[in-house]
């Protein structure tokens, strides 16, 4: 939701390029990374698979179209101009990943390019904020109403990780802050109490967490000496069931959703209700 429109055109003309010289019937899984810089978005190709991937159903169920039936019969020589063209409707839907690790203990949360997860659930509404909402709903995440939110970033994140914290503040969280991202938020005019780093000695951040004063972690962090002292947070906020969220754009849509959630409820309807329009918020 967050790349802009001529971006995600070029991913859809490169996509259908790569299915064109590779001389693919059926499904392709296409993985693409985009990079913003001051002359524009990049697009990397990251790997082209002719094969399907976990994200047909969720495709499936997001538009209301059978897509492996449809490849399956491409295959078996159907022409594509009989069946109908695959598009999104007026909702959104969010696909979340749903991970095991607090079924291990003393494992590390942190993410790498190795497959983790262990599932995936959708949550899918009208509106980006509240379909995210769902998704964290739907993966044992229960985002907070209020409460303390503790945000650390690294430099190059404190520009955004203002907006997100007068976002958080704006919803009745009280801000704490390790001490150069509580003084970039002062700076900008923000209430919030400084806190220690773990190895800044105690009370640190979390012995806040344990204590049940944190509802909240923003943590984004740059470099292998910095990753590894925040171990102890990371599986902290796991032990307390603490969201917790590593990049600004999560934690951009968590103040968001929690925005969305606290304006009016979180309504369910049947997935049909999607297609044929009789879906209302």
């Amino acid at each position: 939701h967050s790349l802009a429109a001529d971006t995600v055109v070029d991913i859809e003309r490169q996509t259908e390029a790569l299915a064109f010289a590779l001389g693919v019937v059926g499904l392709m899984n296409a993985q693409f990374a985009v990079t913003h810089g001051p002359e524009g978005d990049r697009i990397y190709i990251l790997e082209v698979n002719p094969r399907a991937s976990r994200t047909v159903p969720f495709v499936a169920k997001a538009t209301g179209t059978p897509v492996a039936k449809i490849a399956a019969r491409l295959m078996v020589g159907e022409p594509l101009a009989v069946f109908p063209h695959l598009e999104s409707g007026r909702h959104i839907a969010v696909k979340e990943a749903v991970f095991p690790f607090a079924r291990f203990s003393g494992v590390d949360t942190v993410l790498g390019p190795e497959m983790k997860s262990t599932g995936e659930v959708m949550g899918i509404d009208t509106d980006f904020a509240r379909a995210f909402a769902k998704a964290q709903l739907g993966a044992g995440v229960v985002l907070p109403g209020g409460g303390t939110a503790f945000v650390s970033v690294r430099d190059s994140d404190k520009a955004v990780a203002v907006e997100v914290a007068r976002m958080l503040a704006a919803n009745g969280f009280r801000l704490t802050a390790t001490g150069g991202t509580a003084r970039a938020l002062l700076a900008e005019g923000l209430e919030v109490d400084a806190v220690k780093k773990v190895r800044e000695g105690r009370p640190h951040v979390v012995d806040a967490i344990k204590s049940g004063e944190v509802q909240l972690v923003v943590n984004t962090t740059e470099g292998a000496a910095a990753l590894r002292d925040s171990y102890s947070l990371r599986r902290e906020t796991l032990n307390r069931r603490v969201p917790y969220f590593t990049t600004l754009a999560g934690a951009h849509a968590a103040a968001r959703a929690i925005a969305a959630v606290k304006a009016a409820r979180l309504e369910v309807a049947p997935l049909q209700s999607y297609f044929d329009g009789s879906f209302r918020l």
